[in-house]
Order: C-alpha cells, then structure tokens, then sequence
C-alpha cells in the first residue's frame, strides 16, 4: 500500500469517526499558525511526540495531550496521535516500545496533514 492509498484509507476512518471528526481548528488557532509559520508547528508537532508519545513508557499516557490550548492538540485528538493506545488502534504502532524516529516523523506528518487540510478548509 502506498502512502497516499494508507493516507486515503486513514482519514476516511478518522472522517468517519464521531469523536474524531468533531474536532476542528478555531479562528485563534489558524491565526497563530499565521503568525508563526507551518514550519514552527511542525516543529511543535514533533517535539510534542518526542517528549509525549515516543518514550516506550508513559505515566499518563491517555490523559498526556489536553484537547486545546495548541492546534498540535486539537489535530493529535482528530488523527488519533494523541497517546499509545489510539496510535496502536489506528495505526498499528503498538505500544510498550520507544517509537522510532521513521514512526515519530510519520506521526507529525499525520498531524501536518490534518493542519494543513483544516487551514485550507478554513480558508476556502
């Protein structure tokens, strides 16, 4: 499967999730975006998965990402990044091991494409 039949596949999941699909970007959020550029959020993306998400034990994984507060958050919650336990349902990482740099840069890059999607929404 390439990455953009595993990306179609995916987001169509996440879309059609309830949970998931409730979340959005507000106005706040795509003005900070504007104000500091989608390399500083994808920069944020990664090192909230490096300290959040990579290590291979996390004390309050489940409870580790709020739900606002930062975009990262909002499209950790939308794309089911946001603790080990929905990174093992919907991507098939599981848990109980460090995660590799290849399966933290796929992380982000799942986070940036739900961003980058709700900019372009919020701007059509």
């Amino acid at each position: 499967m390439t990455k953009e039949e595993w990306y179609k596949q995916l987001f169509s999941r996440l879309n059609n999730s309830k949970f998931r699909s409730s979340f959005h970007l507000k106005q706040k959020d795509i003005d900070y975006i504007n104000e500091k550029g989608m390399e500083t959020i994808r920069e944020h993306a990664r090192e909230f998965i490096f300290k959040r998400e990579a290590p291979a034990f996390i004390p309050n994984d489940g409870k580790q990402t709020p739900t606002k507060g930062h975009p990262v958050f909002v499209a950790q919650h939308a794309t089911a990044t946001c603790c080990r336990e929905c990174i093992r349902k919907w991507h098939k990482i599981q848990p109980g091991k460090e995660l590799s740099r290849i399966q933290q840069d796929y992380l982000v890059d799942v986070i940036m494409t739900w961003i980058q999607s709700e900019v372009d929404r919020y701007n059509n």
